[in-house]
């Protein structure tokens, strides 16, 4: 069995394809690399289409719609359309019909039509200072303001117009800097990493879409006597937390912190978060790493390094390196196709 992994290299520009071989002798083949997308640091697929659109920098920020051949990895470029601000974030929506994206520098997040690959005029918006993630599902949009300490969340409908529930915004604690969510399979459980003070939080999803707090955790490995961070701090400098992404791997939720470049492995008993159970060295300064959909294996990337670690993923928490591949500079951003 096989799959795709893509990842998005800032640095570079550039998004590497690479093919995952399971088996006795799990490996990561390297297939392409696209050029042309300066600071690419995020992008949403369309696994259906086999449609990747990649958000790029520059002069003019945009987002490039590419098409994937699955079997040589190359990516065609199609279209380009020009965005107000670059985004951090991308997802789909409604069957592929609907992007939304986030964007830290503008604080704003907009909600695109998808037609054919093209992407057209915005047709909601919102905003919230360092918008840094944005999920949807089952009609509902959820943005994390990274700035504004909260949550905001939304109804969405399939004509791409946004309605804040009630209440519109969920509050986080004031300075623990909220950045990325993730679900559950189910849609049940949410879970909220914080990059400043480097929790995991547990929300439910209630049926009207509005999230619920419960539980936190500290993943920060305390022998690494890391402190609370703040923004525009520098986290290397002064010895400061630095939570990056979070991905769930069957009953393990794992949150990844930059100035250590560990992943940590929280685990859950019928969705609630327990206690850390182990630290897994990664590429220097994990930004971003992705859990395959059967949760077996994690790749992971670091903005400080040019190779992606495919990591197996134990039963007890532990995650154990199986294969290493060179990538581009500056590797933010991992999903698998």
């Amino acid at each position: 069995m096989t799959e795709i992994v893509l990842i998005a290299n800032a640095g570079d520009g550039t998004i590497s394809t690479l093919r995952l071989h399971r088996g006795d002798r799990p490996r990561l083949e390297v297939l392409a690399t696209t050029g042309g997308l300066e600071g690419c640091g995020s992008f949403a697929v369309d696994r259906e289409r086999d449609l990747v659109y990649a958000a790029y920098k520059g002069e003019h920020a945009g987002i490039a719609t590419l098409s994937l051949d699955r079997e040589s990895g190359e990516l065609a470029e199609r279209s380009r359309t020009e965005v107000e601000d670059s985004m951090t974030y991308l997802e789909l929506s409604h069957g592929g019909t609907l992007l939304l994206g986030a964007s830290y520098g503008g604080g704003v997040g907009l909600v695109w039509p998808v037609q054919e690959g093209v992407v057209g005029e915005p047709t909601a918006r919102t905003e919230n200072a360092n918008l840094h993630c944005v999920i949807a599902r089952a009609g509902h949009a959820w943005f994390v303001s990274l700035g504004d300490d909260l949550v905001s969340q939304h109804a969405l409908s399939p004509d791409g117009a946004l309605r804040p529930l009630d209440p519109p915004t969920l509050a986080m604690p004031e300075g623990s800097g909220p950045r990325h969510l993730i679900l559950n399979g189910d849609g049940n459980n949410a879970y909220l990493v914080t990059e400043f003070s480097g929790e995991v939080f547990r929300l439910t999803v209630q049926s009207d879409g509005t999230l619920q707090p419960h539980e936190a955790v500290h993943f920060v490995d305390p022998s690494q006597g890391l402190s609370h961070s703040r923004m525009d701090a520098d986290p290397l400098e002064e010895h400061l937390i630095w939570g990056a992404d979070v991905g769930i791997a069957g009953d393990l939720v794992l949150a990844s912190e930059r100035t250590s470049s560990l992943i940590t492995s929280v685990p859950l008993q019928d969705g609630r978060l327990g206690e850390p159970v182990g630290f897994t060295p990664v590429p220097t300064q994990p930004r971003g790493f992705r859990v395959s959909d059967d949760g077996r294996y994690v790749v992971s990337v670091g903005e400080r390094a040019t190779e992606a670690v495919l990591l197996d993923v134990g039963q007890d928490g532990t995650l154990t390196q199986v294969d290493v591949a060179e990538i581009g500079n500056g590797a933010n951003w991992v999903r698998f196709v």
